[in-house]
């Protein structure tokens, strides 16, 4: 009788795995098509459109930003204990303080306020994409060919980041947003250049050395996304299409609603369960940005305030995601 219920148990827990495997699956064919699906309408428009409209860009660059937003508003669901509410109210307080300030120091310094985002972005998203790959390894239960995690971080961080900033679109783009972004690099934009390669041919030959075959295709799709698609779609389609999709797959393997549909073998439903708790976080980014954009005491763009609230919860969403990618790395 004991036999009986362990092997049953067993078979639960592998369906339940087998479940997770299937989402990260999903989740990963899916942000590298998007990928390829930006790159593909991009080298299509820039044969239609004018060259001067960036309308269409920032209509997608909004519209993947908007999918993108909801996976930073989880974090309180990750890391405090839901049985207390105090702790849960002061979470909240310190979390909005805290992306306030940060909104507030993007607006009075621009240049050395987007710095720090192009740094904290590099920084997130290369652990982001790394701790993914480490979980769909577990998931997988892949023992050889280890991902070589220091070199995925830098490449996956810095080409998706950096490349669509210092290439020569990015300049429109960054009049579209704020002019005085333009000159962020301040001039060393030929070496960040060359760094950015280096890191990219130095993950090319440890995945290639490692037969990490998948991996080198979406390393060579970011490429691909930051080299051949305007800058505003390359970071909104990466931001809302390929890194918070990922990191929503990760937030499912905690969340408690998402485990229940894990056990019940729906891997869909697991991953909207860790959407949908987010959504409020969307409307609120946009009535906050619509909001400061027509009070009119500062002439800059709808979109520039979108993006400066998006850079903003960058800051506190690092810091608290910072236990879970650890945990993850270590696996």
């Amino acid at each position: 009788m004991l036999d009986t219920v362990r092997q049953v148990s067993k078979k639960l827990v592998e369906k339940e795995l087998k479940t997770r495997l299937e989402l990260f699956e999903r989740v990963r064919t899916y942000s590298s098509s998007a990928a390829a699906l930006a790159i593909l309408i991009s080298l299509v428009a820039a044969r239609i459109s004018d060259k001067n409209d960036l309308s269409w860009q920032v209509g997608i660059a909004v519209f993947a930003l908007a999918v993108g937003i909801p996976h930073g508003a989880l974090d309180h669901l990750v890391t405090v204990p839901r049985t207390s509410k105090r702790v849960m109210v002061l979470f909240i307080v310190g979390y909005v303080v805290v992306a306030v300030v940060a909104v507030l120091a993007i607006l009075k310094w621009n240049v050395f306020g987007f710095q720090l985002v192009v740094l904290m972005s590099l920084i997130h998203f290369g652990v982001g994409d790394s701790a993914f790959l480490n979980e769909l390894d577990r998931l997988k239960g892949v023992t050889t060919s280890r991902l070589p995690t220091t070199f995925v971080f830098l490449a996956f961080g810095s080409v998706p980041v950096v490349i669509p900033l210092i290439n020569s679109a990015s300049t429109s783009a960054l009049a579209e947003v704020n002019s005085k972004l333009i000159n962020w690099h301040q001039g060393f934009d030929h070496q960040l250049g060359l760094i950015v390669i280096s890191l990219f041919l130095i993950a090319l030959c440890a995945l290639l050395a490692t037969k990490r075959f998948r991996d080198v295709i979406d390393l060579f799709l970011l490429a691909g996304l930051a080299i051949l698609t305007p800058p505003l779609i390359a970071f909104a389609t990466y931001f809302g299409c390929w890194h918070a999709m990922r990191h929503t797959a990760r937030l499912s393997l905690v969340l408690p609603q998402s485990q229940q549909e894990y056990e019940a073998q729906r891997a869909v439903k697991a991953f909207f369960s860790a959407v949908i708790p987010g959504t409020p976080a969307l409307v609120g980014s946009f009535v906050v940005a619509a909001a400061l954009w027509l009070s009119g005491s500062v002439e800059k763009s709808f979109f520039w305030f979108l993006l400066t609230i998006v850079w903003a919860l960058t800051v506190p969403h690092m810091i608290v995601t910072a236990k879970l990618d650890r945990s993850a790395l270590q696996k």
